[in-house]
């Protein structure tokens, strides 16, 4: 092994251990890695826009920019509480619609956006109803983490592979989607199979209960009516524009860019408080990570590993299986960004002797799903479990093992099946 291979390949253990330990923040140890890499010319500095994937940390900032104007308008408080009301406090009706509710936003917004703004009202909303809490905050993790994986931007991998595949949101949507719908009234399904003797009310308090929730009036939750109108038109043309962006050819990331600067020229809103409240973290640690990654491609030790798996792969369905299940399995333990960003180019240099197009739904399928494995799967898993705890509500790790890793397994048997099927087996 090279010189350069050797410290590449060093800098990307050390990277990752790193952030597996937590013992130094990820953001500081990818641009510290990256620096390294830059320093040591391993990645010259004229090809670092060949890898520094500018098109989704633009895309991810503009819609952060979006979501940090739009929830001061009290959009997110309004769906919930709207949501809580079509129930008619029924609380099965409520699992199933905050459900629901909770993967349609995902699958446009930010996972860790969409919990922290309807966490608080489901378990407001769940004591209201004195029922257990835990099954509907669970319900509200696993939706989350299946939404994101109907849609381009629904979560970091797919915006990762999205771009570097050229795969537009209608392929996500018309892919990812149907294997979303399934997987996530399996969730649902599951959890009620776990929980059906505690997501229930006592029948003498079933009649104060649904007055409770039905007195709710989501327009109390609306603290600015011209900024939540404006919110709604801006969100609404974003999604309209990336159903279309292929058609156009326009980028996601210069429609979400658009959408934002539109929303900030309109509402008046102070650009300060909008950038300030920007995940900078987030945005530095994928610049830093793709040079790190860039580094392994740069040495051509990404092409050594790719020869060495197709060795192993000599089918399609070989490599379907083997992509989501061990991306799975991989994403329930260590963050499913930095694993992303190793195996695009692990999956492009198999070109040569597979078709690739399926394989970046399997990546996609495993990369997002195994997030529901364990309480440290995926950063929503983390936030809701941190924002029950403080409520008074606990759930172990083993707690949400026991639910999430039936649930990752089910999921992803029955994602990996839909993909087989529709490129290998029919």
């Amino acid at each position: 092994m090279q010189t350069a291979e050797l410290v590449s390949l060093l800098i990307f253990i050390g990277v990752y251990t790193f952030i597996i330990s937590e013992k130094v923040h990820r953001t500081v140890a990818a641009m510290v890695g990256a620096s390294i890499v830059l320093f040591t010319n391993i990645v010259p500095w004229d090809k670092i826009a060949e890898y520094l994937d500018l098109s989704t940390i633009l895309l991810l900032a503009g819609m952060m920019v979006v979501v940090n104007i739009a929830r001061e308008s009290g959009l997110f408080e309004y769906i919930a509480i709207k949501t809580a009301k079509f129930s008619k406090g029924s609380p099965m009706k409520v699992l199933i619609l905050f459900s629901i509710v909770t993967a349609v936003v995902s699958a446009f917004l930010d996972n860790v956006t969409t919990v922290l703004l309807l966490t608080p009202m489901l378990i407001y909303i769940t004591r209201q109803m004195d029922v257990n809490p835990v099954p509907f905050l669970l319900a509200e993790v696993f939706a989350s983490n299946i939404g994101g994986t109907a849609t381009l931007i629904g979560d970091p991998p797919n915006i990762m592979i999205g771009s570097a595949a050229g795969l537009s949101f209608n392929e996500f949507i018309s892919n990812m989607a149907p294997i979303a719908f399934v997987d996530l009234f399996i969730a649902i399904g599951i959890i009620y199979l776990a929980f059906r003797g505690t997501i229930s009310t006592h029948r003498e308090r079933s009649e104060a209960i649904k007055r409770s929730i039905m007195s709710l009036d989501e327009k109390d939750a609306i603290r600015d009516r011209a900024l939540f109108r404006k919110s709604v038109v801006i969100i609404l043309a974003i999604v309209v524009g990336f159903f279309f962006h292929d058609a156009l050819n326009i980028k996601p990331a210069v429609i979400a860019l658009a959408g934002a600067s539109t929303l900030l020229l309109w509402s008046g809103a102070s650009p300060e408080y909008a950038l300030e409240k920007v995940e900078w973290a987030t945005l530095f640690f994928f610049g830093g990570l793709f040079i790190i990654v860039g580094a392994l491609v740069e040495t051509g030790l990404i092409d050594q590993v790719a020869d060495w798996m197709t060795g192993y792969i000599h089918s399609e369905t070989q490599a379907i299986l083997m992509i989501s299940w061990f991306s799975a399995f991989a994403s329930a333990i260590i963050d499913n960004i930095p694993f992303t960003a190793t195996m695009i180019p692990l999956i492009k240099a198999m070109g040569g002797s597979l078709d690739t197009y399926p394989l970046w739904w399997a990546l996609s399928l495993g990369a997002c799903l195994g997030g529901n494995g364990t309480a440290i799967g995926a950063s929503a898993n983390v936030v809701v479990i941190g924002m029950a705890y403080r409520e008074g509500i606990k759930i172990t790790f083993v707690d949400f093992l026991k639910i999430g890793f039936t649930i990752m397994v089910t999921t992803v048997a029955v994602g990996s099946a839909i993909i087989w099927l529709r490129y290998v087996g029919l």
